[in-house]
């Protein structure tokens, strides 16, 4: 079996250069490799907390340091920031979520690393990128940091096809959006996208607010698509990772030498938390979409509600876009403003019971923030306000707690804000 090779020591012998005579000394012997025996026949994916692995030989090193594949019988794991047994596995998984156009996935640390780690692999000093300008607030500060490296960035209306096209030039290297967007769900139209081909570029798009079970990029042409792992992925609001997927061998490849010299790494325990969170993954956004929709479509009726962003409401100025490219529903987050000013929207949220104020999404429970002043707070209003991220903009992840439950706790908290 590929995983109990890939988790296990190549034998169950000891050689004569790691056996330990009977002379040897008790502070020696106690930090001597030991074994595994193999077959493992794990049916739960171990944890290689290993930062480093034994090899046969020179000839071993120097093929694993060369990225050459060893024999059969030869370890090919040389140190964990390259790559790691249990993280391999992660990689795998997700891969096979986004098959059959996908060809490899990098996982990292965090949903921040993996898109450092496609940007700084895309594009250097002299290079131009456009990006959409409504983003996550993390996004935006790295592309406003690239001036300084002497990259220079267009920012287009993601929602607007025409402004990808007209702002591409002899020298852009990376077109890269986000879909549906955080915070105000606005979609892009991955069809077109898709379409776009010039010299050199590569079209990204985070698509962690659909997660893949509503949407692959990947199968409209793009190039790379972009996971936060905390979210969907994981689930359970207890990792920090992220991962790029990409259809093309090349960019796998040469993205693979800057997330190990970057070194924002995935660790195994957490690969683990990871792993665990794939094989739930479909059973939790089937139920989280169909919690969602009913909310946005309560919201949508409700007196105290001045607007609801979600793809899945037919109000919604891209419903037709997303009905094309999303499946199995529409995804799990719903933003909305309520009516009055911002001491209400605040009030709001500090008022509900069953749902959570918190950053972040995803998770099996049920989270709710407010953009302006938390997630997107790094922005300027001007610039925030040009994205369509009002002041009394609220974020809400719809979590898989019983429909009634929500709602109810929507509409009391509704009511003490408006009291």
């Amino acid at each position: 079996m590929a995983q109990q090779s890939e988790t296990s020591s190549r034998s169950t012998s000891t050689s004569t250069s790691t056996s330990t005579s009977t002379s040897t000394s008790i502070s020696t012997k106690v930090v001597q490799r030991v074994d595994i025996k193999t077959p493992l026949n794990a049916v739960s994916v171990p944890i290689v907390n290993s930062a480093t692995f034994y090899l046969d030989s020179a000839e071993h090193g120097s093929l694993l340091s060369s990225r050459k594949s060893p024999n059969e019988q030869q370890s090919p794991w040389l140190y964990s920031r390259w790559a790691n047994p249990t993280v391999d596995v992660a990689a795998r998984l997700i891969t096979k979520l986004m098959e059959p156009y996908a060809v490899g996935t990098h996982v990292c640390g965090s949903g921040m690393a993996a898109i450092t780690a496609v940007v700084f692999t895309c594009l250097k000093s002299g290079d131009h990128a456009v990006v959409q300008r409504n983003l996550y607030g993390g996004t935006n500060q790295l592309f406003n940091m690239l001036e300084s490296y002497g990259i220079e960035v267009s920012w287009v209306d993601g929602s607007n096809i025409e402004e990808f096209k007209l702002a591409i030039k002899s020298n852009t290297k990376l077109l890269y959006c986000e879909t549906p967007a955080n915070p105000t769900m606005s979609v892009v139209d991955l069809i077109e996208i898709g379409k776009i081909k010039t010299d050199g570029l590569i079209r990204v798009v985070d698509s962690t607010f659909a997660s893949p079970i509503n949407q692959n990029p990947l199968e409209f042409g793009l190039d790379v698509v972009i996971h936060s792992c905390t979210k969907y992925l994981g689930g359970h609001s207890d990792l920090t990772a992220g991962a790029f997927t990409t259809n093309s061998i090349e960019f796998f490849e040469k993205s693979f030498h800057t997330v190990k010299l970057f070194g924002g790494v995935l660790s195994a325990f957490d690969a683990s938390l990871l792993i665990r969170g794939i094989k739930t993954l479909d059973v939790r956004v089937h139920r989280q979409n169909s919690n969602a929709l009913a909310i946005a479509k309560f919201l949508e009726s409700h007196p105290l509600i001045e607007k609801v962003y979600y793809p899945g409401l037919e109000s919604h100025l891209q419903y037709q876009i997303a009905c094309r490219q999303m499946h199995n529903g529409f995804g799990a987050m719903i933003s909305f403003e309520v009516k009055g000013d911002i001491e209400i929207a605040k009030k709001f949220i500090e008022n509900l019971n069953v749902i959570t104020l918190a950053v972040s999404l995803g998770g099996v429970e049920s989270l709710i923030q407010h953009a302006a002043s938390m997630t997107h707070t790094m922005i300027p209003r001007e610039i925030r306000l040009k994205a369509g991220i009002t002041d009394g903009l609220i974020r809400f992840s719809v979590g898989i707690e019983n429909l009634d439950d929500l709602i109810n706790d929507i509409e009391q908290a509704l009511k003490i804000a408006n009291k």
